[in-house]
């Protein structure tokens, strides 16, 4: 027997739980994931901070929307905050002079806040920083956030307003019939009206198996590791970032996670942490700071996927009113998940756009930018 919606959402990570906790309410939605668990990839591995400048001035004003939402979530959503301070760093050693610069004059005239650091400001807030490291950026609204908490609020509300969530549902292929999209899957048949894509790394492929044209949607591999360093880290330290994006650390729950920023190009897969970026990361961490890597404790890598302008892709494809497209978040998909969710949902049900994000002009983001 066919399960039959008006809205089918392929993707149950943070982009297709969000939208479906908009849309559900408003039109019959049903939510598939092709894992057993809902977010086990992308969203389930995040480094898990909240920064105003991360992915750009172009994706700025989704993540600054976002925030009061995060800080302070409607009480019958979620009973406390989804951040947590913690201000970010961005330090630069000689080579990432330019690029500091270059930083600081693209988020002037944002409301992103800036704040130039000298050295003796620096060595206060971290300790054992080492020569080289002169001058930095500070953000000081950059915060921690739940993803975990953001996540399974979104799939409760979705539960809540009544959409159906199908786990294990692997989609197969995708046509379209006179009674709308046909949609085969490993836990069976489905019917619905408009067919969504928030399959975040296999979105090209999703788009294929239904007949659509992919977009060069890429998944990139990033590697986390979590470290027992002496002395310990300071649990008030800040996220610090390398300017030229050659690694960040913050504390957490006593350790601390390092990325070397990496971004390697894969295919869509369960990925794992290479020997090669670990030892690297570790290595860029030693330049930094006289700390002491006593132990790694554990290693993991999670999926950034990006358009090729690398800006998030919303909107319905190309000469299309039933594929919809909400992919391409790259790591900034879980700060800008509030925003991004009501966006596109307005998008997709003709409405007008809720107070959140009416200010904010979704031409960027459409997907009919790639129509040629």
């Amino acid at each position: 027997m066919s399960l039959d919606a008006d809205i089918l959402i392929v993707g149950a990570g943070m982009a297709g739980a969000s939208l479906a906790a908009e849309l559900a309410g408003r039109a019959s939605v049903l939510l598939i994931e092709g894992e057993a668990q809902p977010g086990y990839h992308s969203t389930g591995r995040s480094a898990a901070f909240w920064s105003e400048s991360y992915g750009g001035p172009f994706v700025q004003p989704l993540t600054t929307a976002s925030g009061p939402f995060l800080a302070s979530p409607p009480a019958d959503f979620h009973g406390r905050p989804f951040l947590s301070p913690r201000g970010a760093l961005h330090i630069a050693d000689a080579s990432g002079r330019d690029a500091l610069d270059g930083m600081f004059r693209e988020f002037r005239d944002t409301a992103v806040r800036m704040e130039p650091l000298a050295r003796a400001d620096l060595e206060r807030a971290i300790p054992g920083l080492k020569p080289a490291w002169q001058n930095a950026l500070s953000e000081p609204t950059c915060a921690d956030i739940d993803v975990a908490a953001l996540h399974g609020g979104y799939l409760g509300h979705t539960r809540f307003k009544g959409a159906r969530l199908v786990t294990d549902a692997r989609l197969h292929s995708a046509r379209r019939t006179a009674n709308g999209w046909s949609v085969d899957t490993s836990a069976g048949p489905m019917r619905a009206d408009i067919l969504v894509n928030a399959a975040g790394a296999w979105a090209d492929e999703v788009a294929a198996r239904a007949g659509e044209r992919p977009l060069g949607i890429q998944p990139y591999r990033r590697t986390i590791a979590q470290l027992r360093v002496a002395p310990p880290a300071p649990a008030v330290l800040p996220l610090v970032i390398d300017a030229i994006g050659r690694f960040y650390f913050k504390p957490e729950a006593g350790r601390l996670w390092l990325s070397p920023h990496d971004e390697t190009a894969c295919d869509a897969c369960d990925c794992g942490a290479e020997e090669y970026d670990v030892a690297l990361a570790i290595h860029q961490f030693e330049q930094v700071v006289d700390w002491r890597v006593e132990r790694v404790e554990h290693v993991w890598a999670g999926l950034r996927s990006f358009a090729p302008d690398r800006l998030p892709v919303y909107g319905f494809a190309a000469g299309s009113r039933d594929f919809f497209w909400c992919a391409g978040q790259g790591g900034f998909g879980i700060q800008t998940a509030p925003a991004a969710a009501k966006l596109a949902a307005s998008l997709l049900l003709g409405a007008a756009p809720d107070p959140m994000v009416a200010g904010i002009d979704p031409t960027p983001y459409l997907a009919e930018r790639f129509a040629n």
